[in-house]
């Protein structure tokens, strides 16, 4: 009996060793997270239940044995993350400090991503590739910028810091700094906080090729009606 209870009791050591371990390597991760969303009550909340964070602890790991060159261990543990947690981060994608995955479901990032430091990324966001040679094929997103839900930033391109890429977007080309981007394919609406269409509301991020299909029907209207 006494060797059960001293063998649950180092059990129980090792436990929360391991939980403050993660609480000190990854506090500014936990902070963004709590920064970031509302629904976050507490530090021990994010910790214990946010799989974002979970999936970047797993990809810290697995990105350390993909550069010691193990590379079917680096992405068994990384398969392993994306059954526990929905979320596919390859093990050879870099990413900065601050990174907060918000629900996180369906969230890809590709082997050559490179991630800078602060950055946002919502549900089902893809960080893929658009071609099949080797090398660098996939995104480069630069430091505090925010990928909306559903975003698809496709091939070799770079996103500047301070950007944001608004829900279901598609991205195909470089986006300068301080951009506003939304639409498929992605549409720069606004840039170095001055709007690119000045129609656009200042609240919203809208689509300037749907703003002017609706602007195209309203004046079809107009001329049916003094037909």
């Amino acid at each position: 009996m006494a060797l059960l209870v001293n063998i649950l009791l180092i059990l129980l050591g090792l436990f929360l060793l391991k939980i403050i371990l993660i609480a000190l390597f990854f506090f500014k991760e936990i902070r963004a997270a709590q920064k970031r969303d509302p629904a976050a009550k507490g530090f021990l909340e994010v910790l214990f239940l946010y799989q974002g964070l979970h999936a970047l602890i797993a990809h810290r790991i697995a990105h350390a044995l993909y550069k010691m060159h193990f590379f079917f261990l680096a992405r068994y543990l990384s398969q392993l993350s994306r059954w526990a947690t929905g979320i596919e981060i390859h093990p050879g994608a870099k990413i900065g400090r601050s990174f907060f995955i918000d629900h996180g479901m369906g969230v890809v990032i590709g082997e050559t991503a490179i991630i800078g430091d602060n950055v946002l990324l919502y549900q089902g966001v893809s960080l893929g590739g658009t071609s099949l040679e080797k090398g660098k094929r996939h995104p480069t997103i630069g430091n505090n910028v925010v990928i909306g839900a559903g975003a698809k930033v496709l091939g070799n391109i770079t996103v500047g810091d301070d950007s944001y890429i608004g829900a279901n977007a598609v991205v195909i080309q470089d986006v300068p700094p301080n951009s506003t981007v939304v639409g498929v394919p992605g549409r720069i609406t606004k840039q170095d906080g001055k709007k690119i269409e000045t129609s656009l509301d200042h609240i919203h991020t809208l689509d300037p090729i749907k703003q002017s299909v609706d602007e195209l029907e309203k004046r079809i209207k107009n001329l049916e009606n003094k037909g």
